[in-house]
């Protein structure tokens, strides 16, 4: 799959339709934050409500798909219950992106933005997140767009210069 990175900007994000926005939800990380608060916000608090309603909590495991409504330009919101944020590293974030692509793959989506679980609170590193987002997406067709801040994005393009000069 090819990679490429995405602002944490709405305006970036109606720029660049794609089939799916992949939004992980930690079960213990309230308001929102990342691409997931931003997310909420342009849909009018829907996925705090879901929240609110025991309709959604961040389990491990829990995956609700959803439409964007007109507010986002993707063709499906996909979320995923990563469950608690203690604890959390990078065998977990490498096996939730496996997963979180598995599933996006399985409900017809050729390409997707997604933000590292972990990334909006500093849990993983920018570096770190696009190792493993990269080692986790390379096979395959369509793809990836990997939402981060500017500060990340800083990190996670020098990196992948860096690749680029030494292919």
């Amino acid at each position: 799959m090819k990679l490429s990175l995405l602002p944490l900007d709405l305006a970036k994000w109606d720029e660049s339709p794609h089939d799916a926005l992949l939004l992980p939800i930690f079960l213990d990380e309230r308001p929102l934050r990342g691409a997931a608060g931003l997310a909420d916000w342009r849909l009018g608090g829907r996925l705090t409500r879901l929240l609110q309603r025991d309709r959604l909590r961040g389990d491990h495991g829990e995956t609700v798909m959803m439409p964007p409504g007109r507010r986002l330009t993707f063709a499906r919101v996909l979320l995923f219950g990563v469950g608690a944020s203690h604890g959390y590293g990078d065998a977990e974030l490498r096996r939730d992106i496996r997963w979180m692509k598995d599933v996006a793959t399985a409900a017809g989506a050729s390409s997707f933005a997604v933000e590292a679980p972990g990334r909006a609170t500093g849990l993983i590193g920018a570096r770190r997140a696009l190792e493993i987002v990269l080692d986790e997406t390379d096979k395959g067709d369509g793809a990836v767009l990997l939402i981060d801040n500017p500060f990340g994005q800083k990190d996670m393009a020098e990196l992948l210069r860096l690749q680029g000069r030494r292919d």
